[in-house]
């Protein structure tokens, strides 16, 4: 990730540093977050439409340097209304269909229903628009991640899905552990997205929403980032288990889905394991959060049930069991979680808290400086469907009463 000084140090760099910090930004985090790069304000600025003013309303291109919000649009008139607000923005349109024909934007945030993302981005596309997709990447088939890909591809356009899990806060702070050799060989990783509650938005007006009974695992995103964004992993094999109950909701929706959550053990393209829970209902507190288990260091996100963020070290050092067999004591000390938004790898405007753990700022900052600097995003079409696509295969396993199902790859 770039590195952003204050604006009175900022000075002209040669094209050669613009290269430089655009690869360290493709990996998401700079070797040393400590190093100062200095960055050139860019001479033209991203014309952005913002496409959603429910989730579409949470981010922050108005406050970027870089770009202008050009215009926006929703199907109703309240939600248009929110967005001009929000983003200080005149113009607006009935839809996204309207919208992307407008030649003075560049790019189009699409934050529509998830069922609509392919054909939303592919319209951007056919219109020369570059993209930023909420996720999931695509709904719930391969054929469809065919599609995007190939889309993606032949347009030469820049394409980013909007994952939050990839900038979390403790997400930073694992990849950067993580380039520094301090994990050694991650074993074992474990996530989990808890959230109890959700239906809540599956009715509105007493319609049925398009969330109605929505499969857990074609939401896997927010979990799978917790990997592959670390890593750079590739899940090729999966076994997934469902729970559900007699409730109405899960014998009748349009997605045949009968499960409220459902568990995941995956295996990577290094062999490792990896487990990924994403439950809808239960007696739980609610998390997104992820654990990274390594031979010399181990990083436990903080807890629900209150307890801090951990860092575990392997040490020499022998005791005993309460059985009294013998057994090396690994030193466990709490981890003071970094803000990362609060640094310079943010431009100063927005070095300011926003959602999902942080996330936000990030995430627009990410695509802005990615389409200004014609470079890959972080998540591009081939992390998108590398975190979206397994969720589609762990819910047939799961359909099929956990059977070994491999995962199709698209790098």
């Amino acid at each position: 990730m770039k590195h952003y000084p204050s604006k009175k140090n900022q000075v002209s760099n040669s094209r050669r540093d613009f290269i430089k910090l655009g690869s360290l930004a493709a990996i998401g985090l700079s070797l040393s977050v400590s190093t100062p790069f200095i960055v050139a304000v860019s001479p033209k600025k991203l014309r952005i439409g913002i496409v959603g003013g429910g989730f579409g309303t949470s981010f922050q291109f108005h406050e970027h340097p870089d770009c202008i919000v050009e215009a926006v649009s929703d199907l109703r008139p309240e939600r248009r209304e929110k967005l001009m607000k929000v983003y200080n923005c005149s113009k607006s349109y009935n839809s996204l269909e309207l919208l992307v024909k407008d030649k003075e934007i560049d790019a189009v945030a699409v934050f529509t229903e998830g069922p609509n993302h392919v054909k939303h981005v592919l319209e951007c596309l056919k219109h020369g628009k570059h993209v930023l997709c909420a996720v999931p990447a695509v709904w719930a088939t391969v054929e469809e991640a065919e599609i995007l890909y190939e889309a993606v591809k032949k347009s030469g356009l820049i394409y980013m899905m909007a994952e939050t899990s990839y900038y979390q806060q403790f997400t930073i702070s694992a990849r950067k552990f993580y380039k520094e050799g301090k994990f050694g060989d991650i074993f074992y990783c474990e996530s989990e997205y808890q959230h109890d509650g959700l239906e809540k938005l599956y009715f509105e007006n007493g319609k049925r929403t398009w969330r109605y009974g929505v499969a857990p695992m074609h939401y896997p995103t927010h979990c799978t980032a917790h990997q592959i964004s670390v890593t750079s992993e590739r899940l090729l094999k999966v076994v997934c288990n469902g729970w559900g109950d007699n409730d109405p909701i899960l014998k009748d929706n349009d997605y045949n889905n009968p499960f409220w959550n459902e568990s995941a053990m995956f295996t990577t393209d290094q062999g490792k394991a990896f487990r990924v829970n994403v439950w809808w209902k239960g007696a739980h507190l609610g998390c997104e959060r992820a654990q990274w288990l390594g031979n010399k260091m181990s990083f436990y996100a903080s807890n629900p049930l209150g307890l801090k963020a951990m860092i575990v070290n392997a040490t020499d050092q022998l005791g005993q069991d309460d059985a009294g067999f013998v057994r090396t004591n690994a030193k466990a000390q709490q981890y003071e979680q970094i803000h990362w938004w609060e640094t310079d790898l943010l431009p100063e405007p927005l070095r300011h808290d926003s959602g999902h753990h942080g996330s936000h700022t990030f995430i627009t900052n990410e695509f802005v400086d990615a389409c200004i600097n014609g470079r890959k995003p972080t998540v591009d079409i081939h992390e998108a469907l590398a975190y979206t696509v397994p969720g589609i295969i762990a819910h047939e396993s799961a359909l099929k009463g956990g059977e070994s199902l491999t995962i199709p790859q698209f790098d």
